[in-house]
């Protein structure tokens, strides 16, 4: 196979492959828009959806604290995104932060009464927007 051959196959695939990322991120894209379009009017978004889900999956019993990092790790924000949007859930009485007592570098975040109740009141709203825009 000549050299030309093979950068065509390359160019072929890498072609193909740059199309495939162009449809995850346009899929993504429009997830965001409507779930952030149906969470809006009960002050959501869905970076703030994302992360009350996550303090739920991680705490179900009520009051369980949880570590920033965890969360750091499984959302797509960066560190300081996550920390303003965590200072935004505090502000509107969702969450409160603390210090760990055992590592004053970390934080914990722990989601309140009125937080958990617009979270469920929210989450079916949430999902059937990830079933309109994700299923075929």
């Amino acid at each position: 196979m000549g050299t030309d051959t093979i950068e065509r196959a390359t160019d072929t695939v890498g072609a193909g492959l740059e199309a495939r990322w162009r449809d995850i991120l346009a899929v993504h894209a429009r997830t965001m828009c409507e779930i952030d379009r149906v969470l809006h009017p009960h002050g959501l978004g869905a970076s703030d959806f994302e992360v009350l889900d996550l303090l739920v999956a991680d705490s179900p019993e009520d009051g369980a604290p949880c570590r920033v990092q965890n969360l750091a790790g499984r959302v797509h924000l960066s560190q300081s995104a996550l920390s303003r949007l965590i200072g935004r859930l505090e502000k509107d009485g969702l969450a409160t932060r603390s210090m760990c007592v055992e590592d004053r570098r970390g934080v914990w975040v722990t989601l309140t009464d009125k937080g958990r109740a617009l979270h469920a009141e929210v989450l079916p709203l949430q999902r059937a927007a990830l079933a309109r825009m994700l299923d075929d």
